[in-house]
C-alpha cells in the first residue's frame, strides 16, 4: 500500500474520511497530523484541549504529530510551516496526504498547490459527496460526536455542546450545511467504529469569543478587498476525565 499521512481535525469529517480510507485499504496511514494554536494549547479552530486530542490518537492507534501555530499567524508563515511539515512527511516516505474536505473548491486548490511543491498528492475520500447523506451515514455507523465550536453568525449558543444526532440535524436552520462545511460548526468525535475505546470527558463552560484582524498585520487572511472572516464564535470546553460519574 502507498503511504499517506492523515490531516486530523479531531472532528466528524476527519473521522468519516479515516473510516473510509481504512475500509478501502489502498493507503497505509502512517500518522495523524493536527495543527495546534500554541497560544492556548488547543486544536486550531476547534478549541479542543490537547489532552483529548492525545486520547483520540491513542484510541485510533496512530502516531500523532502536532504542528504548532501561534494565534496571529500570517498566511505566508502558515504556508511555510505547513510546507515544512509536508516536506518532512515526504522524507519519511509518504506519497499522499489525506483530508476530510467535502466541497470547498478554493481550499482544495490551495492544498493541492502546496502539496505539489513537495511532490505529494492529495486524497479526499468525501469530496463532492452529498453532505446530508454523509452526516446520516456518520450517525448510523455509530460515531459519537459533540459540537465544540459554533459560528455565531449562523447558530446561537444553544447549538454549542450538543451531541450530533438526527434531531440536531433537523434543528439546523435551512441555510446551515448539515456537515458544517462552510464553518458553521466544529466538532469532537469521542467514539465510533474506528476507536478502540471511547474518549471520556465532561462538558464544561460555553464561552463567546470575538476576534478581529490586527491593524498592523497585512498578510493575515483579512483583506480590505474581501468580506472579512466571521468573527464571533461559541466554544464549549470539554474537560478530560478518567471515568464518568466517579465519586
Amino acid at each position: 500500500m502507498q503511504k499517506a499521512y492523515f490531516n486530523w481535525s479531531s472532528g466528524k469529517d476527519s473521522a468519516l474520511a479515516l473510516y473510509k480510507i481504512l475500509a478501502e485499504k489502498e493507503f497505509e496511514v502512517t500518522k495523524l497530523v493536527t495543527t495546534i494554536n500554541s497560544d492556548v494549547e488547543r486544536v486550531s479552530m476547534h478549541g479542543l484541549r490537547e489532552t483529548l486530542l492525545d486520547r483520540q490518537a491513542e484510541a485510533l492507534g496512530f502516531p500523532l504529530e502536532k504542528i504548532l501555530l501561534h494565534g496571529a499567524i500570517s498566511m505566508t508563515e502558515y504556508s511555510e510551516v505547513l510546507g515544512a511539515a509536508a516536506q518532512k512527511a515526504v522524507d519519511e516516505g509518504n506519497t499522499h496526504s489525506i483530508f476530510g474536505d467535502i466541497f470547498l473548491e478554493d481550499l482544495k486548490a490551495y492544498r493541492d498547490e502546496q502539496l505539489t511543491k513537495v511532490g505529494l498528492k492529495g486524497v479526499y475520500p468525501l469530496w463532492k459527496k452529498d453532505t446530508k447523506q454523509l452526516i446520516t451515514e456518520f450517525i448510523d455507523l455509530g460515531f459519537k460526536v459533540i459540537t465544540v465550536c459554533v459560528n455565531g453568525k449562523h447558530l446561537d449558543k444553544s447549538f454549542a455542546g450538543r451531541i450530533i444526532d438526527h434531531q440536531f440535524i433537523a434543528d439546523l436552520p435551512p441555510d446551515v450545511d448539515p456537515c458544517g462545511e462552510n464553518g458553521e460548526f466544529h466538532t469532537f468525535v469521542f467514539d465510533g467504529p474506528i476507536f478502540s475505546k471511547p474518549i471520556l470527558f465532561e462538558v464544561g463552560e460555553i464561552v463567546k469569543r470575538s476576534y478581529k484582524p490586527k491593524a498592523d498585520q497585512e498578510d493575515n487572511c483579512f483583506s480590505e478587498d474581501q468580506k472579512p472572516w466571521d468573527t464571533e464564535f461559541y466554544f464549549c470546553d470539554l474537560i478530560p476525565v478518567q471515568c464518568l460519574h466517579c465519586s
